[in-house]
């Protein structure tokens, strides 16, 4: 077995019972296929690093452990369909991980790929939202009160979506009223719609 990072016993030992021994049977397993693998601590989680990359990482929450590969799609396939957010979705129990022949046959699937230099299928992102649609009420009180316009017209797309958004989901006209005028004034102010939040 390679060495152990004493960060990895302390997390091992701070996790709940049940998850103690899924991440101990994680781990030895992870050694046994992978002699030189380095443990580290990345993003608050055990993770292993094999031929200049991270190979897997394993994890304790209050109700499932969780153990999965940074190259997920290329290991495991990419419509493979997971509870969680591990490879091998929500583990409760070491029975829930996969037997240790068909896990051995993953690392080293993840080792080759790291060995091989390669990267993990990009994460496609979503495409850009149309520029949101103004309603009438909304131009209309705009066109009366210039700072709030001006404020308006210098928000992102985003922030001008929050403001729309809030008013179209009013069920009532009361309500709409109500966040029309709100609005209006805190655009005036120079204020997005979730100012209050801002310095949380």
């Amino acid at each position: 077995m390679g060495v152990m990072n004493p960060r990895i016993d302390a997390y091992i030992a701070k996790s709940a019972e049940f998850a103690q021994p899924i991440l101990e049977r994680v781990r030895a397993v992870v050694h046994e296929a992978c002699p030189d693998v380095e443990e580290a601590i990345k993003w608050g989680s055990p993770s292993f690093l094999y031929a200049g990359g991270i190979l897997c990482s394993m994890a304790a929450f209050k109700q499932h452990a969780s153990f999965g590969f940074w190259k997920h799609s290329l290991v495991i396939g990419a419509g493979v369909e997971r509870d969680g957010m591990g490879s091998y979705g929500k583990l409760g129990g070491v029975s829930d991980l996969p037997a240790k022949k068909q896990l051995i046959a993953d690392i080293k699937k993840a080792m080759r790929l790291n060995e091989e230099g390669i990267k993990a299928a990009a994460v496609r992102k979503p495409a850009p939202k149309p520029p949101v649609e103004v309603p009438a009420d909304l131009a209309a009180a705009m066109q009366k009160n210039a700072r709030a316009r001006a404020t308006f017209e210098a928000f992102s797309p985003s922030a001008r979506r929050e403001y729309v958004e809030w008013l179209t989901e009013a069920k009532r006209e009361e309500t709409r009223q109500k966040r029309l005028l709100q609005a209006i004034e805190w655009m005036a102010e120079g204020k997005e719609r979730h100012w209050k939040y801002k310095n949380c």
